[in-house]
């Protein structure tokens, strides 16, 4: 039996239709309960050497 090849995406040299040159990024979504809780866990990343944080509000 033949193991499957994983197949990604062709690297893209030329921006999309919009111009703009897109990387693929990660990233991870926290849902906290109130402000205090964002402020702290945003500050506990900061101290761990996180430098790449945002902060949303929905």
């Amino acid at each position: 039996m033949k193991k499957a090849q994983k197949v990604s995406a062709p690297a893209r040299k030329t921006p999309g239709r919009n111009g703009y040159r897109y990387r693929q990024q990660y990233g991870i979504v926290v849902v906290l309960p109130d402000e205090a809780a964002q402020a702290k866990a945003y500050e506990r990343l900061k101290r761990a050497g996180f430098d790449k944080l945002r902060v949303v509000t929905v």
